[in-house]
């Protein structure tokens, strides 16, 4: 399971660089009428989202032998340290996160609380940070060199994991150098839109506690299971499904660990089972089943999008960077809506970022997106480089405003109860 191992995740980022590299070669408009040089085009506006780097599992296996989650893994590298405050998203306190609460509830073996950022996860972080950092400070000179609060906004969710990935980014990109403070803003759990949020949407919360039962029913996805937990010394009985034996696996396989020789046998069955069963339960056909997990994030973006290309916001309403720490069920139904999911797992560290251009002579716009560091062609885009209004009408499909999720979680809520 290359993705999760530390020097793949250096591996990736070398091919990153080429990847880059390649990307300012010359890409042709719409329709493949006319090539659009690069040198033509100038970066308005780049909007990455990123899942958190290693962490320690959120639930331990019911097995044997446990591995020992050492405190020591938690050691915080010194060129990751960064000062930052984080504020609720009107700039009052921070809110109370029940996500760490939760967290601090369990204890695994070694003493380590579950979910907690490794630092392994932060190293991955920091790199992630310095590959933003080449592209945007050295390789195209579009941010400062050091983070400057009018061109960087941050956003992360309120867990302690995403908060600390987020300050390690930020300490690769800007080599722990800042003009300003830094403030991470974050919401309460309760209205949180960077991931799937089942405590706000009723008709998301039942539509998924529905086919996750069926999903472990499915030919195929449950012989799997059986032989996974048989030949892993897992009782039958116990409640384990693809979701937490991939959790524990690749977080055990990141950090050189090891619980049981069988799970390393079965990687690649419960990493597909896994992304299999998410698929059921997400049903990409299902429109408001996307629109209910990622549509209010997909506005967020869309409107950073709108705002960069229209002459008449305010300069202080705008950012070069936006950077959004998200989880990996944020970013598979996210590369649904975008069409580019490629049936693997998001592993930690990994970026989803959108790039803005605007042609300096004939003033289009055109949006490049990137996942893992690799061009992407996103649904309804003829080519790399989108023309802007087909990416927007891409995300258009699955985009929905505060209103209308409301609208969809209480409709659903209405047909299920006239049902």
């Amino acid at each position: 399971m290359r993705v999760w191992a530390p020097v793949g995740v250096l591996a990736s980022l070398v091919y990153g660089f080429h990847q880059r590299r390649v990307a300012l070669a010359e890409h042709r408009a719409a329709g493949g009428q006319r090539p659009v040089a690069r040198s033509l085009l100038e970066l308005k506006m780049v909007q990455v989202v990123f899942r958190h780097g290693a962490r320690s599992p959120l639930k331990p296996l019911p097995l044997e032998e446990q591995v020992e989650w050492n405190p020591k893994l938690l050691e915080i590298p010194p060129q990751t340290q960064f000062d930052y405050t984080v504020t609720n998203l009107a700039g009052g306190p921070k809110p109370q996160s029940p996500y760490d609460t939760e967290y601090h509830g369990t204890t695994l073996k070694g003493g380590v609380f579950a979910g907690q950022l490794t630092k392994v996860g932060m190293q991955q972080m920091f790199a992630l940070g310095e590959r933003l950092r080449k592209n945007y400070v050295e390789d195209i000179p579009f941010l400062s060199p050091v983070f400057n609060p009018q061109e960087v906004f941050v956003r992360s969710t309120n867990m302690f994991r995403n908060l600390e990935s987020t300050r390690c980014l930020l300490a690769g990109l800007f080599q722990r150098q800042k003009e300003g403070p830094i403030v991470i803003h974050t919401d309460e759990a309760s209205s949180e839109v960077l991931y799937p949020n089942y405590r706000n949407c009723w008709g998301l919360r039942e539509k998924t506690r529905g086919r996750k039962k069926a999903a472990t029913l499915q030919p195929g996805i449950s012989e799997d299971l059986e032989k996974v937990k048989a030949g892993a010394g897992i009782n039958g009985s116990d409640e384990v499904d693809f979701f937490v034996l991939l959790d524990n696996v690749a977080a055990e396989q990141v950090h050189s660990l090891l619980s049981c020789p069988a799970l390393k046998r079965f990687a690649q069955v419960i990493e597909q089972r896994a992304v299999d069963t998410a698929l059921y339960i997400l049903q990409q056909e299902d429109r408001e089943s996307i629109q209910m997990a990622v549509g209010p994030f997909l506005h967020v973006l869309k409107g950073n999008l709108l705002n960069t290309v229209d002459p008449a916001t305010p300069p202080n309403k705008t950012r070069k960077l936006y950077l959004y720490a998200t989880h990996d069920v944020t970013l598979m139904p996210l590369l649904m809506a975008l069409g580019i999911f490629d049936h693997k797992w998001p592993p930690f560290a990994v970026d989803l970022t959108m790039e803005l251009y605007q042609h300096q002579e004939s003033k289009e716009w055109f949006v490049q997106v990137y996942y893992h560091g690799e061009e992407q062609v996103p649904r309804g885009c003829p080519e790399k480089l989108c023309p802007l209004d087909k990416f927007l009408n891409t995300m258009s499909v699955y985009t929905v405003s505060p209103e209308k999720y409301h609208t969809l979680c209480s409709h659903a809520q209405a047909r299920e109860l006239r049902e």
